[in-house]
This record gives structure tokens, C-alpha cells and sequence, in this order.
């Protein structure tokens, strides 16, 4: 990380706590709300969360950011693995992963300043989405870092408001979560036609 963005950052990225999980569940109703509880119970901040389906329907990702002991992180794992509806968990901090992050900036854009926010936006390959009198709405994607480096510089102009989407990550390559050998999960007998039994019962495709 170069010296500069370096200094823009909040402590907790510099400080190598910080922590991106994927955890593939069924998709099912409440199982959100007992990962969560899960971190606060151990008090970690879950600085951002984003769930979607998978190409299978009935299984979801759940992607998190966090910071905090890396034992007490791995206590949370291991209980995380106890959850009936939890198929796997990985921890992108040692694997090669690309990781990104959609936020949608509202800044102040007067007539006198307008090109230098240009400027800004152009550097961090930033799009204008909606233009008002005094305003733009620009949409950025990057890593978390980038991000907060691109809010940092637009608040001398006015940052009107943020909105995130939280970070994503993928494995690099061909390599899929559930294929990459990082996957984390309880013991599972695999069934025919690539499913997986675990708890007495047939699971969805992992």
C-alpha cells in the first residue's frame, strides 16, 4: 500500500486485524440473524455485510468485513461450523482474492469547483451517475481502501452522503470457494449427483 493511502486509512487497516469471511448457508429464514449474533456475542463490529443467492437458489453467500483478536476469530469460526445451516466458512485473509465494493457518493458540486471534483472522480475512475444544480451522485467500485480514500478527498467540496454496498471477494483463477480446498467445513458424506448429507439430511449443492 502505497504512503499516502496509507495515511488517509482508518487504524484498523493498517493494523492487519482485519478480516473478510464468506460463509456459504441454506437459504433459509433466520439464519442471518444467528450469524450475526454470533459476532456480537464476542464483540465484533461487523463493519459490512452482503448476502445474495448463489447459482444455487437455496444456498447463499454471506460476506463480511470485520476487525478484531485473530483467536477470538477463530473461536467464532468454530462455532460458526456448529450452526445447523452453515455449509462452509472461509477466511479470504490468506488466499489470493480479488475484493471489491460499489458505494454511491452524493458531493457538493458549486460552479466554482466542479472541475476540480471532476478531477477527483476521473482519478479513481469514478462515474457520474446524476447531476443536480449543485450536486453530483458519483458511483466508485474498489476495494474498501480506495474507497475511503476517494470520500477523504471529496470532503473538503462537501460530502452530502454515502451510501455502500459492502465488500465482495472471489478466489483468482478458475477456483471457486467450494472447490479451492479453503473452505472450512463440518464433515460432510458426499451423495450422489454432487450433493452433500450432513445432520441426517440431504443439503444443497455447495
Amino acid at each position: 500500500m502505497v504512503a499516502w493511502l496509507a495515511a488517509l486509512l482508518p487504524e484498523r487497516y493498517t493494523l492487519g486485524m482485519r478480516h473478510i469471511l464468506s460463509v456459504l448457508v441454506e437459504n433459509e429464514f433466520g439464519v442471518l440473524s444467528k450469524v450475526a449474533g454470533l459476532f456480537s456475542g464476542r464483540g465484533f463490529n461487523i463493519e459490512s455485510l452482503c448476502v445474495a443467492p448463489t447459482t444455487d437458489p437455496t444456498v447463499s453467500r454471506i460476506t463480511l468485513a470485520t476487525a478484531g483478536d485473530d483467536r477470538v476469530l477463530e473461536q467464532v469460526k468454530k462455532q460458526l461450523h456448529k450452526l445447523v445451516n452453515v455449509i462452509g466458512v472461509s477466511d479470504y485473509g490468506d488466499v489470493d482474492h480479488v475484493e471489491r465494493e460499489l458505494a454511491l457518493v452524493k458531493v457538493r458540486a458549486e460552479s466554482k469547483s466542479r472541475a476540480e471534483v471532476l478531477n477527483v472522480i476521473d482519478i479513481f475512475r469514478g462515474k457520474v451517475v446524476d447531476v443536480g444544480r449543485h450536486s453530483y451522485v458519483v458511483e466508485v467500485t474498489g476495494s474498501q481502501e480506495k474507497i475511503h480514500a476517494f470520500i477523504e478527498l471529496l470532503e473538503p467540496y462537501g460530502v452530502l452522503e454515502v451510501v455502500r454496498t459492502g465488500v465482495v471477494a472471489v478466489l483468482r483463477g478458475e477456483r471457486t470457494l467450494a472447490e479451492s480446498g479453503h473452505l472450512e467445513a463440518p464433515e460432510i458424506a458426499t451423495t450422489h449427483e454432487g450433493r452433500i448429507e450432513r445432520e441426517g439430511k440431504d443439503a444443497d449443492y455447495v
